[in-house]
C-alpha cells in the first residue's frame, strides 16, 4: 500500500499548494487554468481510448457499458445529488471540480494497474509515476476550485485500496493472465470516455453529466465475472 499512500499524500500537498496560490491569481488567469484543465482532460480521455481500443477484444462492450450505466446513473440522479451536496459547501463549482479530479486521479492505466502490480509483484513504479502526475494535476485543479479538492484524496485512497485488496486476495484466485489484462483494458476505455466528457463540460461545450455515467465502470467488471463463471461452469 506504500504507493497508494504516497499517491494520496501528493494529492493533499498539491491541493494545499493550489489553494494557496489561488489567492494571488487574478480571475483572467484562473479562467486560463480552467480552460487548460478542460483541454487536458479531453486530451487525456481521448488518449486513453485510442491507446487501449486496439487491444480490446470486446469493442462493443464500452458502448453497452456507457448506455446501460448512463441510464442507471440518470435513474439514480447521481449528478443531481452530488451537485446538491457540494453546493452546501461551495459556490457550486466544487462538484464539477471534484468530478473531474476523481476521474483524472482514479481512472487510467496507472491508477488501476498500479495497485494491482503493487499487490501482485510489490512493484510501486506505476503508482509513484501516477503520484507525480497527480501532484501537478491537483495543484492546478485546486488553484481553480479551491481547498475542497482535498476531498478527492480519500476517494483515491479507497479506489486504489480496493484494487489492491482485490488483486491481493481475489484476482490471484480468479482474474489472472489475459482475463485481468482484458478487464483493465475495458475499464481504461470506458474511463477514457468519462474523462473526455468531463473535459467537454469544463470547456462549456457539452454538459454530459459525467457523474451519471459512473455506473458504466461497473459493467465491464460484471461482464468479466460472467466470462469467468462461464469458463469454470
Amino acid at each position: 500500500m506504500l504507493g497508494t499512500i504516497v499517491n494520496t499524500c501528493t494529492i493533499c500537498i498539491g491541493s494545499l499548494i493550489g489553494s494557496l496560490v489561488k489567492k494571488g491569481i487574478k480571475e483572467k488567469y484562473q479562467n486560463v487554468l480552467f480552460t487548460a484543465m478542460g483541454l487536458a482532460a479531453t486530451a487525456l480521455g481521448i488518449n486513453a481510448v485510442v491507446s487501449h481500443m486496439p487491444d480490446s477484444r470486446y469493442p462493443v462492450l464500452f458502448i453497452a457499458s456507457l448506455a446501460i450505466g448512463g441510464v442507471a446513473g440518470t435513474f439514480l440522479d447521481l449528478d443531481g445529488k452530488f451537485q446538491r451536496l457540494t453546493a452546501r459547501f461551495s459556490n457550486g463549482k466544487l462538484g464539477e471540480g471534484l468530478a473531474t479530479g476523481v476521474l483524472l486521479y482514479c481512472i487510467g492505466t496507472l491508477s488501476i494497474l498500479g495497485p494491482v502490480m503493487s499487490a501482485l509483484y510489490g512493484d510501486n513504479t506505476y503508482l509513484f509515476t501516477n503520484a507525480t502526475l497527480d501532484l501537478v494535476t491537483s495543484t492546478v485543479l485546486a488553484s481553480t476550485y479551491g481547498i475542497g479538492m482535498l476531498l478527492a484524496a480519500p476517494i483515491l485512497f479507497c479506489w486504489q485500496g480496493m484494487f489492491y485488496l482485490l488483486a491481493r486476495f481475489v484476482c490471484t484466485a480468479f482474474f489472472t493472465g489475459d482475463l485481468l489484462n482484458d478487464l483493465i483494458t475495458e475499464l481504461s476505455i470506458v474511463g477514457g470516455v468519462l474523462i473526455a466528457s468531463s473535459g467537454l463540460g469544463i470547456l462549456k461545450i457539452k454538459d454530459c453529466k459525467t457523474l451519471n455515467l459512473l455506473p458504466s465502470l461497473l459493467l465491464p467488471v460484471l461482464f468479466f465475472c460472467y466470462i469467468f463463471l462461464r469458463k469454470n461452469a
